[in-house]
């Protein structure tokens, strides 16, 4: 896969963005809007991609490949983990806004724009890998990511855990592990919602863009140091180690793709709630989102 090729179909994602800027700047996309089509997605839409992804997987994935998926998984939170403990305090010196570039180097856009990107450029048969490393993900981000924030554990966090994306992805898990076959009428239809993923989160990523304040967007070099780390060097220095865990070149492109996803809105939503200022952490999700159109290409030619 050359990187012109993985351009290009990024440079698609990039146009699908374009249009929900372009519908946000004529009005035909606001707020209310916006907000039911994300809830559409995360409650429905991505779950259904990660159906049909498992249902159309069947019996070509070993249990030996999954287990090791997952451990790459924990790794790969556990590395960002310590690097983020390590470098936030270089970006912000002030507490609450150390905490949040600690949650920026942890937790990626894994489902709302990671299914997309290994949907589109891997193929759909690819996006079950993504199953195991949202399982984790969400185990890391209600223990870790809420301890973090609040400064202890709390039990009630894990009660937010059970959500659609959750109960999808261990559907997902039996169905391989069981080699459950789906009817065709029902594989047809988690299928066709699954396929409106794509398009509607990127969507949703061009309206962020077209009510975001761009010069605090463009005009901060440490979001720019910050997104050649996160983007760029974290995954590159993590592809020694991955090539020495597995051969799989697909495995290996499906994991240099979630290495290099950029910050998710989570790590915003929960600083929200902790009543901390989310500007900078907002400008960061659309900066490397952005970004990522041209640094997912370099990785994946990288990865040989």
């Amino acid at each position: 896969m050359t990187i012109f090729t993985v351009f290009f179909q990024m440079l698609s994602l990039l146009i699908m963005i374009g249009a929900g800027f372009l519908l946000t700047k004529k009005k035909m996309l606001d707020e209310h809007t916006n907000t039911r089509m994300s809830r559409m997605i995360v409650n429905l839409f991505n779950p259904m991609l990660v159906l049909s992804s498992a249902a159309t997987s069947v019996g070509l994935i070993s249990l030996g490949t999954m287990g090791l998926v997952a451990l790459i998984a924990v790794g790969m939170f556990l590395i960002f983990i310590i690097v983020g403990m390590i470098l936030s305090p270089f970006f912000d010196r002030q507490p609450d806004q150390r905490k949040i570039y600690q949650m920026m180097f942890v937790f990626s856009n894994l489902g709302f724009i990671g299914i997309p990107v290994v949907s589109n450029i891997l193929g759909p048969e690819y996006v079950v890998y993504v199953t195991e490393f949202l399982l984790i993900y969400t185990i890391v981000f209600y223990t870790y990511g809420v301890s973090l924030m609040d400064g202890k554990f709390s039990l009630s966090s894990l009660k937010t855990m059970v959500n659609p994306g959750l109960i999808a992805s261990l559907a997902a898990l039996l169905i391989i592990i069981l080699e459950i076959q789906l009817p065709e009428f029902m594989l047809i239809a988690v299928t066709y919602l699954g396929n409106v993923t794509s398009p509607m989160a990127l969507v949703a990523v061009g309206f962020a863009l077209a009510n975001s304040n761009l010069k605090k967007i463009f005009c901060q070099p440490k979001l720019y140091v910050f997104s050649a780390i996160k983007l760029l060097a974290l995954p590159l220095l993590l592809l020694p180690l991955l090539k020495l865990v597995t051969e799989d070149q697909a495995l290996i492109s499906v994991c240099m793709v979630m290495f290099g996803m950029p910050i998710g809105n989570m790590p915003l939503m929960l600083g929200n709630q902790k009543g901390i200022d989310g500007s900078t952490c907002s400008a960061a999700i659309i900066l490397t989102t952005l970004l990522c159109v041209l640094t997912i290409p370099v990785l994946l030619t990288l990865t040989g």
